[in-house]
């Protein structure tokens, strides 16, 4: 081997990074989304792999030539190729970095939601437990929620495994809560359709 394919062989080596940098960190992507969701308040580790992989991907299709040329201007030295990887490497991290920052500032929005959604469940279990017919009141603990306009308005079900006078078919006592409003005033009832109808659209 010359000297000349030594040397372009030590910066390849070098330089190998932008690919292994793109496999890994789209993992660190999958546990990050798991850990500090971006949006919503659960996030699913194969969409934050998915999403790591599709950003890093434009990122280095769009910015990793004009990156890699600022690398050159600074290492005259180095190969076109190899400041590209470098270029790519940092892009794929830059990714994982701002994925990182969303979860962190989102965070705080998906606890107030949580928060919500407990507080409307409570109110709303208080409601049926005083209002609805008794055999809704056999397992006020799991309650159906559909968030309406979160944080303030939720529509909350309780189900009977019976329905009227002991009717084997199963039936649901929903309400309307609006956190927004005065306590007393809160909560509203919203019909019997199951929550599952409401959000396929078919109640």
């Amino acid at each position: 081997m010359d000297a000349a394919s030594f040397t372009r062989l030590r910066w390849r080596l070098r330089g190998a990074w932008m690919w292994p940098s793109f496999v890994c960190l789209a993992l660190v992507d999958g546990v990050l989304e798991s850990w500090r969701p971006i949006s919503g308040d659960h996030g699913s580790p194969l969409l934050g792999v998915v999403q790591g992989w599709i950003l890093s991907l434009l990122g280095i299709a769009i910015l990793s030539a004009p990156l890699g040329w600022v690398v050159r201007r600074v290492r005259a030295d180095m190969p076109k190729l190899v400041a590209r990887d470098y270029a790519g490497a940092a892009i794929c991290l830059t990714v994982t970095s701002v994925l990182l920052a969303a979860g962190i500032a989102h965070h705080p929005v998906a606890v107030a939601d949580q928060n919500a959604l407990e507080d409307a469940g409570a109110t709303a279990a208080a409601y049926i437990g005083d209002h609805a017919p008794q055999r809704f009141n056999s397992d006020l603990r799991d309650l159906s929620a559909y968030p309406v306009q979160p944080p303030e308005v939720y529509r909350i079900c309780a189900h009977a495994v019976t329905g009227p006078k002991g009717s084997p078919r199963p039936s649901w006592y929903c309400v309307s809560v609006d956190l927004s409003r005065p306590f007393g005033r809160s909560v509203t009832y919203a019909g019997a359709e199951p929550n599952s109808q409401l959000s396929q659209g078919t109640g």
